[in-house]
């Protein structure tokens, strides 16, 4: 049988296997293992799976997924993310829209310590949508802020897609997470926005509620809550920016400190008792340990699988097939970025890079597009996925942790005034890389 039809069939495998509900990482490797058996043979197919796992997942570089997830876990149950939003529910939280801004900017902040969306929305939506709720906010609106800002955290570093990507594409990783900064900002500034035009267009979704008095004292002694993360961004950001140490060991050094942040707050805790204080690390802990495992498995997977395509000539041929177009580099990234976008309603993140690197990226590098601008269009479409039904994952973190009353239909109900939101942000994205590479520039 021809290759390029075994391609094929191999793809129609891996997207019959997601229909009907495998995980991607075992989907992937099904689909890879089998497509290479019949190319080259049974045995051939094991030694090259378990070669592709092996060398992708062994690269050091990569112990850096870990430790920024073990950070948002450490962030989260240290109540480094409740003294944020308290903190900023004080200077926000009298104005109309300010409980929504504040969760916004909270989430913003956390996502310096968090390199993932789906954490940082479940800790938000679990504190600060009741909230919201108590002061007038409905709950669709109140608990789509949540899903919508907690995509945040995968913009400003530590960024766990920022990582992958640069993984997978052999992309500078300090310059991927770098250029991230001023697109969080963006997206802060758009959906503090959003909020206060849905405020005006739909008054009943921020029915005002005054808040108590609270004095100017009050506002000032409450930014001292803010030195963990004032602490833990030094160390991230300079020690990166500055050349102190690469992004490895700045994630090392970043996750020791907050590790050490943490002890000292657990133990200040007199409602835990003996062991209890540290049942919640351990849990941590296996935690950091699943969400590691099922990223590992899904990027060594994907390897096998492009391995495949790439033994049957499909991503030889779709590259030669785009390139034919003669598209311009502008329009290219267009149609690639709309891709994703489409993607989006049905695979989450990591899962779009792992199978759309291999097949893109050659045809933008050959096309000469600049790198660092393609990849930060490439996560903010990803990102966009995670609030797009119906496999928007940020969606379902926020349902997950939701009061009793609140269904998945009203958080997709109140998340469209975000998803336009996060369209313009792309937009201004691509009409000014500067936006993206001013930062990363600074970087040797």
């Amino acid at each position: 049988m021809d290759p390029f039809i075994i391609g094929l069939l191999g793809v129609i495998l891996l997207l019959a296997l997601l229909v009907f509900g495998t995980h991607v990482g075992i989907a992937l490797s099904i689909a890879g293992f089998i497509g290479v058996a019949f190319l080259s043979g049974f045995e051939q197919s094991i030694f090259m799976t378990a070669s592709a796992i092996y060398h992708k997942i062994s690269i050091p570089a990569l112990i850096t997924l870990p430790l920024f997830i073990l950070m948002g876990f450490l962030a989260s149950g240290g109540g480094i993310s409740k003294n944020l939003y308290d903190s900023l529910n004080l200077w926000l939280g009298k104005f109309r829209g300010g409980l929504g801004i504040s969760t916004v900017m909270a989430c913003a902040a956390f996502g310096t310590v968090c390199g993932s969306s789906i954490v940082t929305t479940a800790v938000f939506a679990k504190i600060s949508a009741p909230e919201m709720r108590k002061h007038g906010y409905s709950k669709e609106l109140a608990y789509a802020i949540c899903a919508a800002a907690g995509s945040i955290g995968m913009l400003i570093p530590p960024s766990i897609l920022a990582i992958v990507y640069g993984m997978l594409s052999g992309v500078s990783i300090g310059k991927v997470l770098m250029a991230g900064v001023a697109p969080g900002i963006l997206w802060g500034i758009a959906f503090s926005v959003a909020i206060i035009i849905t405020g005006k267009i739909k008054p009943s979704s921020i029915k005002y509620v005054p808040m108590g008095k609270v004095t100017w004292y009050q506002r000032f002694a409450s930014l001292k809550l803010w030195w963990p993360i004032f602490i833990v961004s030094f160390v991230t950001f300079g020690g990166i920016y500055g050349g102190v140490f690469t992004p490895s060991e700045g994630a090392a050094v970043a996750a020791f400190v907050l590790f050490a942040i943490y002890i000292a707050l657990i133990l200040k805790r007199k409602s835990l008792k003996g062991s209890q204080k540290f049942d919640e690390l351990h849990s941590m802990m296996k935690d950091t340990a699943t969400t590691s495992g099922m990223i590992f498995l899904i990027m060594g997977a994907s390897t096998v699988f492009s391995n495949f395509l790439v033994l049957t000539g499909v991503t030889t041929k779709i590259s030669t097939l785009i390139q034919g177009w003669e598209l311009s580099p502008s329009v290219l990234v267009i149609f690639i970025s709309f891709i994703y976008l489409v993607l989006g309603c049905f695979l989450e993140g990591i899962s779009m890079l792992c199978i759309t690197i291999p097949v893109f990226n050659p045809i933008i590098n050959a096309a000469g597009v600049d790198p660092i601008w393609y990849a930060t269009i490439v996560i903010t479409s990803v990102e966009i996925g995670l609030i797009t039904p119906p496999v928007g994952l940020n969606l379902y973190a926020a349902n997950g942790v939701a009061e009793a009353d609140v269904r998945l239909e009203d958080i997709i109900s109140g998340i469209v005034p975000f998803f336009i939101a996060e369209l313009i942000c792309l937009i201004i994205l691509f009409s000014f890389p500067p936006i993206s590479t001013f930062l990363p520039s600074f970087i040797g």
